[in-house]
This record gives structure tokens, sequence and C-alpha cells, in this order.
């Protein structure tokens, strides 16, 4: 069954260029303490969920200006009906984007081949070392660090337009962290330094931080910028 546990009808925020639909999928193998979206990783049971039908008719009713729908979560890879998905909404011409933290290369290379995703957006959370992707994830990342490489090479490789990006947290990461990252991902099409929004969080106690200064946010860009040609911050 196709669980759809949110949906925002127009954002010009969560795809670069394009007005979009966002749907958010519940569930996420992760437990990063600053995730925004709690309820849709702890309890994902008590948000309703939205007939699709509903969706249908709406994205029907507005395809002459909407461009295409992000998938988000949650962790969308993690669901059963995220293919069955995207080839409705290829049905409907829409471009598509997911939202992953990589830890399901299979899916996503499914979603390749199939031409059935446009955009890919892999969150780096942390350079890959056991303890700190470990730290900033909440889980013990020993049998899954390896499938978040697999899948920043293999979208690498691919024609699939994508970006990297990483969400910096104040206790969590410092500019070192971000070069140790760009160091993997050097020649990748973009990377995106993510500011950090101390709402709602997993961890009460994040919400309670106060996010990296302009000017410290920053030092993470120029870090970055030596390494990767392009770099924004969102």
């Amino acid at each position: 069954m196709l669980e759809i546990k949110g949906a925002i009808d127009i954002s010009l925020v969560d795809w670069d260029g394009k007005v979009c639909t966002v749907l958010f999928l519940p569930n996420c193998n992760f437990r990063c303490p600053f995730c925004q979206n709690s309820s849709l990783v702890l309890h994902p049971e008590k948000e309703e969920t939205i007939p699709w039908k509903r969706i249908e008719a709406y994205l029907s009713g507005n395809k002459s200006w909407i461009e295409g729908v992000c998938i988000t979560g949650g962790e969308p890879t993690l669901s059963e009906e995220l293919l069955s998905l995207c080839v409705k909404l290829k049905e409907m011409k829409l471009a598509v984007k997911i939202d992953t933290n990589g830890t399901n290369p299979e899916m996503i290379e499914q979603l390749i081949n199939k031409n059935l995703v446009d955009y890919v957006a892999l969150d780096i959370k942390a350079p890959f070392t056991l303890e700190k992707y470990s730290r900033v994830t909440g889980i013990n990342m020993e049998k899954l660090m390896e499938k978040v490489k697999q899948t920043v090479k293999l979208i690498m490789n691919s024609a699939i337009d994508y970006e990297f990006r990483t969400t910096i947290v104040p206790t969590l990461h410092k500019p070192s962290d971000i070069e140790n990252i760009c160091k993997e991902i050097i020649g990748c099409k973009k990377y995106v330094i993510q500011r950090f929004r101390a709402e709602n969080t997993i961890d009460p106690a994040y919400s309670k931080l106060k996010p990296f200064s302009d000017q410290e946010v920053n030092e993470f860009l120029k870090t970055a910028k030596k390494l990767v040609s392009n770099v924004t911050v969102r």
C-alpha cells in the first residue's frame, strides 16, 4: 500500500529552478538528532495517510505550471511502492526528484536505469568515518557506510542530474569535516551546504541550539570551494 504522509502543494525551494509539489513518505533507518521530520521518523503511524487519488487529482489539475514532484521523507527508498509511485508520476509527464540518505543504492540504480528519476539529492551526513557518521546519524553505521559510498559513486558515474548536500549542525560539524567530505566528491556536479534549523528535532536538545552565524557558514563555504567548484549555501 502506498503511504503518503504529507504533501506541500507548491514549493519553490525543494528543487532549484523548478516549481514542484513535495510528497513525504514515512519511516527512516537513521535517527539524526537534528532531524526536523521527527514524526515521520519516530511515529509515522500517527500521521494521516493522504489517498493517492487526492494527490493525482491535484497534480492533474495543475500540470500546466507544476514542473515536477520531489519525493522525500523519512527515507523514501525504504518504501516498496517508490518505483510504482515514480511510474505514476512519469505517466503524468512530471519530472521526479528523490531525496535520499544513500543507504539503498539498489533502489537508486533501478530508478536511474528505468528512467524514473530526473534528479537525486543525496545527503552526506558527515565525513566517511564510522565514528563521525554514526554520531551524526544516531545509529551504528557499520553495515550502511559502504552503501552510502556506493550510492555516491553510482550517482557520480551516471548521467543523472544530482546534488550532494550536508546540513551543518553546531556540536556535530566543523569546517575540517566539510573538507574531508569534499575530498570524497571532487568532480561532483553540485554540493550544497544546508543551514541547520532548530525546529521540532528528534533530540529536543537540538531545538535549543543556536545555528551557525553567517560568518561561520561562510567559513564552511570557503573550505568546500577549495575542493569542489560548484558549492552553494541553502
